[in-house]
């Protein structure tokens, strides 16, 4: 029997080497954060990678080239704590305590708003944030529309998935159900958009489940982020077993009894801190709360108009930076805010600093770090962005610069300190995602949506007030 004939294989080409995209970024002022202002500079990016930064008549020949003229180009903001699927409740929770803000919403959310309401209030949610800067979004939140959005729109984050159970007989339910919401999650992350966990909240989460998400979280290395030390109430509830949400509880049969010394020392017991969460707000604390914090490492996500608008208080931010810890701003959700304004944060932020110390402990490059770097760091991503340094993700903006700020010494006084700032150019990963004001694929009809969903809820509002 003949032997087989071989098939002939077919002749083929080495592989190319496929050369990176290289754009230069020409702008009057570069700010790298990671050092010092550069005049008349120039980053360049290499597909989705910063590869070299430093003076214009330096920078080296090749790729396309992006003159922004009068404006400073610097790291993409970071927000480190949104609720964008409330980007619908702006306005909606006006005059209310703490205690029926929380309550109110909740009602509000389920009886109002669908997915696909949450999803578009979501998306709006990412495009104002882009538009003002924003690169960067850690968010939490009881649905997936955040992630969604943030996957949708090109935008950098990570989407927390809440968890709630203050009844320890519910504390496997509360388990199974987050493990499923993360599971379906995490089969669509991207190299931008990643999934963590949030334990809400002292009010709305017990010690046992506490003390199950951070054992899961710990086991499936997923980052967590959980919202503590923010008001009085919350305080009371935990020290004291007192106040509104004490009696909430016990109305619902559930025993309430003083857990620890503090909020943060609860976290402590219950392990929640040896995972170094992001800690949200972190208003009420000590100097014991603070060596405690920086002891596990913790991130803080700073909220100063937030904690104003709630009658929170002023965080003792102050000795949290002199303490090690990383901290970044956030805006918190529109149903406790105005704008998502990353820079107006930080001069609150200076302000109320100043104001609670009596004198200037944050200078604007440190304002600036607090929403760049520090925000990066906060949520474990300081080795991915932050900074304007070669090998980092290019993530950047760049703001136009007021006509008459010709002389102006300080460049960033001059950010920290523009009441309006308009983003010329916004990019994550190298691909840009705002020219000149406007997002990118920007849905037309998206802004009209969510203000049906408002309509709605204002509706609901003067029908089913507050209790």
């Amino acid at each position: 029997m003949p032997a087989a004939r071989r098939r002939a294989e077919p002749t083929r080409s080495p592989p190319q080497a496929v050369s990176p995209e290289r754009t230069r970024y020409h702008a009057r002022w570069v700010l790298p954060i990671a050092a010092p202002p550069i005049g008349d500079g120039t980053v360049v990016v290499e597909d989705d990678r910063i590869v070299w930064v430093g003076p214009r008549r330096e920078a080296p020949d090749g790729g396309a080239a992006d003159d922004l003229g009068d404006a400073v180009l610097m790291p993409g903001l970071v927000n480190a704590h949104t609720h964008l699927e409330f980007t619908v409740m702006r306005g909606f929770l006006e005059g209310l305590s703490f205690f029926d803000w929380v309550r109110t919403l909740t009602r509000a959310r389920r009886a109002v708003l669908d997915d696909a309401a949450l999803l578009d209030s979501a998306r709006l949610g990412v495009v104002e944030g882009l538009r003002a800067g924003i690169t960067t979004f850690a968010d939490t939140g009881d649905s997936s529309a955040p992630f969604d959005a943030l996957r949708e729109l090109g935008a950098r984050g990570i989407a927390y998935r809440e968890v709630f159970g203050p009844s320890p007989a519910k504390v496997d339910d509360s388990l199974a159900g987050l493990r499923a919401k993360v599971d379906a999650m995490r089969e669509r992350e991207t190299a931008l958009v990643r999934v963590g966990v949030s334990p809400h909240a002292p009010y709305s989460v017990g010690d046992a489940l506490f003390e199950a998400v951070a054992a899961y979280a710990t086991a499936e290395h997923l980052p967590v982020a959980v919202h503590i030390a923010e008001g009085a109430d919350e305080s009371l509830l935990v020290e004291r077993a007192e106040g509104p949400f004490a009696d909430f509880l016990r109305s619902r049969g559930i025993a309430v009894a003083p857990r620890a010394g503090s909020p943060v020392a609860l976290l402590e017991r219950c392990g929640v801190l040896k995972v170094r969460p992001l800690l949200i707000h972190a208003v009420r604390v000590d100097a014991s709360d603070i060596a405690a914090m920086a002891r596990h490492r913790c991130g803080v996500a700073h909220c100063p108009a937030s904690n104003t608008r709630l009658s929170h208080g002023t965080a003792p931010l102050a000795e949290m930076l002199e303490a090690g810890l990383d901290v970044g701003l956030g805006s918190d959700s529109m149903a406790s805010n105005d704008c998502m304004d990353i820079l107006g944060e930080g001069r609150l932020t200076a302000g109320q600093q100043r104001v609670r110390l009596h004198r200037d402990v944050l200078p604007a490059s440190q304002v600036l770090e607090l929403a760049t770097r520090g925000g990066a760091r906060a949520l474990g991503l300081g080795d991915v962005v932050g900074a304007l340094t070669p090998g980092l993700q290019a993530d950047m903006v760049a703001f136009a610069v007021e006509a008459g700020a010709g002389s102006v010494k300080d460049i960033a006084t001059t950010v920290v300190n523009t009441a309006a700032m308009v983003a010329r150019r916004v990019l994550v990963a190298g691909r840009l995602r705002v020219r000149d004001g406007a997002v990118m694929h920007d849905d037309p009809s998206l802004a009209a949506r969510v203000q049906a969903g408002a309509d709605a809820l204002a509706r609901w509002r003067r029908l089913d007030p507050i209790d």
